[in-house]
């Protein structure tokens, strides 16, 4: 079905991947240990960051919710935003419209 989108793709892969860097086990996500993430540098932490944003872009296209570390993101598609909760607190949201 895919989730619905009308700001440029680009800008909601940026507030997504922004969103994403408060997730302290992101890179979990991304089958990496903790070694192997903490051997990163910032730009190659960001760059590994925006690409699991844009996987988890297209994998909320089919599953409304996914885990990332200990949170939970997922499509609203009646509002149109993306979420992402830490146990039961919202964390962030990126407008898809």
């Amino acid at each position: 079905m895919g989730v619905k989108f009308a700001r440029e793709y680009n800008d909601i892969i940026d507030d997504f991947t922004q969103a994403l860097h408060s997730i302290d086990e992101c890179y979990e996500f991304l089958e990496m240990t903790s070694e192997d993430w903490n051997g990163l540098d910032n730009e190659e932490r960001r760059e590994c960051i925006k690409t699991l944003a844009d996987d988890l872009f297209y994998g909320l296209g089919t599953e409304s919710k996914m885990r990332v570390g200990s949170c939970t993101v997922s499509h609203d598609r009646e509002k149109h935003v993306i979420v992402i909760y830490h146990e039961d607190q919202l964390i962030s949201v990126v407008y898809l419209l």
